[in-house]
């Protein structure tokens, strides 16, 4: 689940650059696509990481 969370993170970090966006480029995280796609990256796996269920707790 965790890479399914990266991966969809990273879409939306970068579909968030591309459509919002911050045109000053004073903005952290949204100046730089590689920036606001590895931040929702990250987001991404550890949001689904924290809701999955682990084997051994099963």
């Amino acid at each position: 689940m965790t890479i399914i969370g990266i991966g969809a993170g990273a879409l939306a970090g970068y579909l968030y650059w591309y459509m919002v966006g911050c045109d000053s480029g004073t903005c952290a995280i949204t100046s730089k696509p590689f920036n606001s796609t590895l931040y929702g990256a990250v987001m991404g796996g550890l949001l689904l990481s924290s809701t999955s269920k682990r084997k051994d707790e099963c």
